[in-house]
């Protein structure tokens, strides 16, 4: 560094290929997998645990709470399909939660994992949450959106996916 202007060689070390920009873009989507994978495995867990959550009916129970969106719904058929079996719907969602958030945290089937998620959260915001007004106060919309990158991307780093990846890669002799 020369009178507070940086120097070519500065530059390069953040700019330049494998510079902190390029390792900052390499690993961009990591906070997002680790945030997701938590929440959903987090969510999962309590509807498991929770005393009134896989009821069919009751405060906090899965049935009430699907019979009180099914009026507002922007799809009151899944509603209604839900509503034929809300505990079994409720363990389904549950454990649908639990193997997208492991799935996402571990970086196993990495697109698959976040493609669950996805429809988790977009099923959620076609019923549940369909009714919130404004629709950015709604948290299934912002969770359906930050699915996609995970869904384009997978899980290129740090995953079970990225360690099958590069053993296939040695097994073929470095082709990919």
């Amino acid at each position: 560094m020369t009178h507070g202007i940086r120097t070519d060689t500065h530059m390069n070390r953040l700019n330049g290929p494998g510079g902190w920009r390029d390792t900052a873009a390499h690993y961009a989507l990591l906070p997002l997998r680790v945030f997701l994978g938590v929440t959903f495995i987090y969510a999962s867990l309590d509807k498991l645990t929770s005393s009134s959550f896989l009821k069919s009916g009751g405060a906090g129970s899965i049935g009430d709470t699907m019979r009180s969106a099914r009026d507002s719904a922007a799809i009151p058929a899944l509603v209604d399909l839900a509503l034929k079996a809300p505990v079994g719907f409720g363990y389904a969602i549950a454990l649908g939660e639990l193997a997208v958030g492991i799935g996402t945290l571990l970086g196993l089937l990495g697109r698959l994992a976040a493609l669950g998620g996805a429809l988790i959260s977009f099923s959620l915001w076609m019923t549940v949450s369909w009714s919130t007004t404004p629709y950015y106060y709604g948290n299934d919309l912002a969770y359906f959106m930050a699915w996609i990158p995970l869904i384009l991307a997978g899980a290129p780093y740090l995953s079970v996916d990225a360690a099958w990846r590069a053993r296939r890669g040695q097994r073929l002799g470095g082709y990919r």
